[in-house]
């Protein structure tokens, strides 16, 4: 069966999907989590040969850490399966009552998007959390996960499939696409997929975008700032701006860009230099700073380079609005933090900067699903249509209207013999 195909089946079972309850859709998620609890050694093998021929490609090692399966990872992902099953059922929820005239009442509910393909990177724990959320919402899912955790993608997938037909989904409410061509017959699917959602490469993203007619949400870089202000707490800048480089590099919420305040410097830069060389975090500066610590002198390209690596850009800015003009500028509208303890600042900061995450005085890496209490996320928008920030299981929704009446017609309304009386309910 082609992906166009499957497509149209998924969408012809994506009203069943919808309607099943909200006991259906949980219990098919404490199903999955059971099933991949008591098949991880299976998982850890597919994932040792994922890395194995990793390691026999030379694959990136930024490519490498997000690949890895291990048990940390399954505890993680299970987790959160765990909290996305305690989350109240968001599917046909009633979001307006308003009577328009004595008999003649709208109602906005919300529903499922429908079939949404997603296409993320080389992360088997992506594809559990996606997966998950999808069901959770009701929605039916066509995944495409990269080539480079085929095997651990495809043990965890059968896993997950299985257990949610078992459990009364849809024969149609997951499907795995394995081949990288399949992308191109997904790209055309416009008549059967309602959203798709790319992770990956501004590159990629963009050649998604660029050349299907489904509606795509995501982001392509995550070139994230911390802007330290003179007006800061060593105490709290030092931990936060390690964490956020350090905790995980190879993410889109790891952190950049350092721009520090010219007043702001001699207090911060000696501890942090000293913090970065110990955790081998190469620096790279404008001239002052480089001069001064004898760092690799940073260019323009390193300020809009998203590098996944222990690498950090680093700027002085004379004040606050040269650092939310930097940002604005070089940043991809993701997750951006200002470490200060004047609030008028940190309030300046947070409104004037465009990114899906304003944040004050905390790490880059707390923009996620999970850590949001989502659940988890399919991914990361920083667009400002239907949904910005960590996707989660609103983000996967939509709405609709239904009117209920009783005979009523428009013409009534139109020659003034009837009049409406918007009321809410």
């Amino acid at each position: 069966m082609t992906i166009q195909e499957k497509a149209a089946a998924m969408k012809l079972d994506s009203t069943q999907m919808a309607s099943k309850s909200a006991e259906i859709r949980n219990q098919a998620l404490v199903n999955i989590a059971r099933a991949l609890l008591e098949n991880q050694e299976d998982i850890f093998r597919a994932n040792e040969q994922d890395l194995a021929e990793a390691l026999e490609n030379d694959i990136p090692e930024a490519v490498v850490k997000r690949l890895k399966f291990d048990s940390e990872k399954l505890t993680g992902v299970v987790k959160g399966i765990e909290e996305l099953i305690g989350l109240p059922d968001k599917v046909y929820e009633t979001q307006l009552v308003r009577q328009l005239d004595e008999g003649l009442t709208l109602v906005r509910e919300s529903c499922p998007i429908g079939v949404i393909g997603v296409i993320f990177e080389a992360r088997p724990d992506a594809l559990v959390q996606i997966a998950s959320l999808c069901i959770k919402s009701g929605n039916c899912a066509i995944l495409k996960g990269g080539s480079e955790t085929k095997h651990t993608n495809k043990t965890v997938f059968s896993l997950i499939y299985r257990a949610a037909t078992e459990s009364g989904l849809p024969e149609n409410c997951l499907f795995q696409a394995e081949q990288r061509d399949e992308i191109s017959e997904l790209l055309a699917c416009h008549e059967s997929v309602d959203l798709l959602i790319p992770r990956g490469s501004n590159a990629f993203v963009q050649y998604i975008m660029n050349n299907t007619r489904i509606p795509v949400m995501g982001h392509a870089d995550g070139i994230c700032h911390i802007y330290v202000d003179k007006d800061f707490d060593i105490g709290k800048a030092i931990p936060v701006i390690v964490d956020a480089k350090t905790q995980y590099t190879a993410v889109c919420n790891a952190v950049e860009t350092l721009l520090v305040h010219k007043d702001a410097v001699d207090a911060l830069m000696p501890r942090l230099n000293e913090a970065f060389r110990a955790r081998n975090v190469e620096l790279r500066a404008t001239a002052d700073i480089a001069d001064r610590y004898g760092c690799k002198l940073a260019t323009d390209a390193d300020f809009a380079t998203e590098y996944l690596d222990l690498i950090i850009s680093a700027k002085t800015v004379a004040d606050i609005d040269e650092a939310i003009l930097h940002i604005n500028k070089y940043g991809s509208h993701h997750t951006d933090c200002i470490v200060t303890e004047d609030s008028e600042a940190a309030e300046h900061f947070m409104r004037m900067v465009d990114s899906a995450g304003v944040y004050q005085n905390c790490s880059t890496r707390f923009a996620d699903g999970f850590r949001y209490g989502f659940g988890a996320e399919v991914g990361v928008s920083t667009g400002k249509i239907h949904a910005r920030g960590p996707v989660g299981l609103e983000g996967l929704l939509t709405y609709k209207y239904k009117l209920y009446g009783n005979g009523q017609v428009v013409a009534d309304y139109v020659s003034g013999k009837k009049a409406f009386h918007f009321t809410d309910l």
